[in-house]
């Protein structure tokens, strides 16, 4: 289950990534960028400059959906290009929360500080389980709230001000995504199949 409908579409994507191709730009490129971006996102947050950091997020988020398009695109699609890309996703995601994080402590806001770190441990734990599960040959991609659906609630929220209620949201529906994926592999572990290969 999705809060929000798949990717774009790669054929969406064709006229940015034709762009891109055309100026050069690789899928690593793009991979760091998103990162820079964020935490000029992060560093704006802090700073209480929320709105604007809100958009940086959702700009810069978007490019999560370009790198892997223009890799396809060009052929450069390669295995530490993937993994150079799930490692900066999760660092962006942290240094987003981080930013809020520091926001909320110069604000003296104890509820969302806390609120904040438990956002930050749930959308590690939701990235971390299914990798787990990957590495026991059980993959799960579903959730209730992955990371699309987390870049666009954060940016959102940040630009129209709500990040009190965002923040409750993002704590508590990132770790119910936690014990969804958890559950979900469960159920693939225990799969009749796999447990009669294992005698």
């Amino acid at each position: 289950m999705r809060l929000l409908p798949n990717r774009i579409s790669a054929t969406q994507l064709t006229p940015i990534v034709r762009v891109l191709v055309a100026l050069r730009i690789t899928p690593n490129m793009i991979t760091v960028a998103g990162l820079v971006g964020n935490l000029a996102a992060a560093i704006a947050i802090a700073n209480n400059e929320t709105i604007l950091g809100g958009i940086l997020v959702l700009v810069f988020g978007a490019l999560d959906m370009l790198d892997g398009a223009v890799a396809r695109a060009t052929g450069r699609a390669t295995a530490f290009g993937a993994l150079l890309d799930s490692v900066f996703d999760r660092l962006s995601e942290a240094v987003i929360l981080g930013g809020i994080l520091i926001y909320q402590l110069n604000q003296g806001n104890d509820e969302e500080v806390i609120l904040s770190f438990a956002a930050v441990v749930g959308s590690i734990l939701v990235s971390y389980v299914r990798a787990r599960a990957e590495a026991l040959d059980a993959p799960i991609t579903d959730g209730l709230f992955t990371r699309p659906e987390r870049v666009i609630f954060t940016g959102a929220a940040l630009t129209l001000g709500l990040l009190r209620p965002a923040l409750w949201i993002l704590a508590i529906v990132t770790l119910i995504t936690v014990g969804q994926r958890m559950s979900n592999a469960k159920q693939r572990l225990d799969e009749p199949s796999r447990i009669e290969g294992n005698d």
